[in-house]
């Protein structure tokens, strides 16, 4: 059954909602670490770890730039999935995640990438 067993790992992947959020944020394109934590309102560590199994999974990779490290979507066939799923869930729950996606920034990211949005 080996590639039901791949198929599985990817769900077991996408199971978590943190990991979703992270995806979610990536989805307009490349972030920095800080921009997760400042969106997610969560540690550096913990969303480090999340974005590992992204890793893993090969679902994301990792440039660097002088002391910040930018993530970006390698697999962008998965939002097909996530879109699929969310197209099953109640009208409620799809309004709540749209709303989520929406909300404002909890803190303010201190990458050069950010600091150019915020000053144009």
């Amino acid at each position: 059954m080996g590639a039901l067993d791949d198929l599985a790992v990817l769900f077991k992947v996408l199971m978590h909602p943190t990991r979703l959020a992270i995806l979610e944020i990536l989805r307009q394109g490349e972030e920095c670490v800080c921009h997760m934590e400042a969106t997610l309102g969560l540690r550096q560590a913990y969303i480090s770890q999340q974005l590992s199994v992204l890793r893993e999974a090969g679902l994301v990779s990792v440039r660097r730039d002088g002391w910040n490290i930018f993530y970006q979507v390698t697999r962008p066939e998965v939002y097909d999935v996530i879109d699929a799923a969310r197209a099953m869930l109640p009208k409620s729950s799809q309004r709540r995640m749209a709303a989520f996606m929406l909300a404002p920034k909890s803190g303010a990211c201190e990458c050069p990438k950010c600091q150019v949005q915020v000053a144009a």
